[in-house]
Parts: C-alpha cells; structure tokens; sequence
C-alpha cells in the first residue's frame, strides 16, 4: 500500500542496518540531480598543467608526451576529478560519479583508486601536487582544468 501511495521504498521489521543503509544509497543514487554519470556531454578532452585526457581514446597524455595506461577504475574516477576541479567530493559521491558503485563495491575502494592515480600522475605521490585528501575521507582536484571541445 505504501508503494501504492508513492514511497519509494520500504523495509519490513526485523531489518539490519546494512539493508537501511542501502536501501537509502540507492534511493540517494536515483534522487541526486547534481551527480552527472559517465562522460561529461560535449566534451573531448581536459587539459591540466602539461597533461592531457582526451576522453575518445581514453588516453592520458603526460607532459613530455608519453601515454600513461589508465584502468577503467582510474579513468572513470579522473572524469569525475576534473569534471569538479576544486570541488570537495566525498568517496560515495566519488563512487557514484564514476560509476564505480555496486554491491562488490565498498568506498574504501576510492582510496586504493586516487593511490594509483597520484603514482601515476605526480612526480611525488607522498606529497600530491593534484589530488588531494581533505579531512573526514574527502578529495579535491587543486589544479586548474581547461575543457576542450
């Protein structure tokens, strides 16, 4: 009946905390108008400091010209980095930007994904320069981006 009346969802009693929990995540998933999935409409390509991520390709150019191999985890979550440049992001609207978000999935995974990316991007990953951690398990990419058309 509930259902009937427009909620979205519902839990019977006894529930755990796990199902709340996410039941609620992916009611937040359906609702949040401000989180853009995937590639970004009109966009070819990001330029940051030397570097380039051309989004047709999947290619990451570093600065001296080289491609950088990206996974699908780390390219996914570079899209959302640069889509927000200087925009505090937690890591569940990191894991829900990019798509890298299921059942398997815990947001801890965010800190194993923006590790491999600082290795790969920064000439000192102990002291990043492009991505970094704010307090509370937030990230933020510091760098200017330019959007190519």
């Amino acid at each position: 009946m509930g259902l009937e009346l427009g909620a979205d969802d519902y839990l019977t009693k006894p529930f755990s905390p796990r199902e709340l929990l996410a039941r609620i995540r992916a009611v937040l998933r359906r609702r949040r108008a401000e989180v853009h999935q995937g590639r970004p409409e009109g966009i070819r390509a990001y330029r940051f400091d030397g570097w380039e991520l051309n989004l047709n390709t999947r290619r990451l150019t570093a600065r001296d010209g080289h491609v950088v191999r990206l996974s699908n985890g780390e390219f996914s979550l570079l899209v959302v980095l640069l889509g927000s440049p200087h925009r505090i992001l937690s890591r569940d609207q990191l894991l829900d930007m990019s798509r890298l978000h299921n059942d398997d999935v815990y947001n801890r995974s965010v800190n194993t994904q923006v590790m491999r990316l600082r290795h790969k991007l920064e000439t000192d990953p102990a002291n990043p320069h492009y991505i970094l951690t704010e307090r509370g398990a937030r990230y933020v990419f510091s760098v200017a981006v330019e959007i190519i058309y």
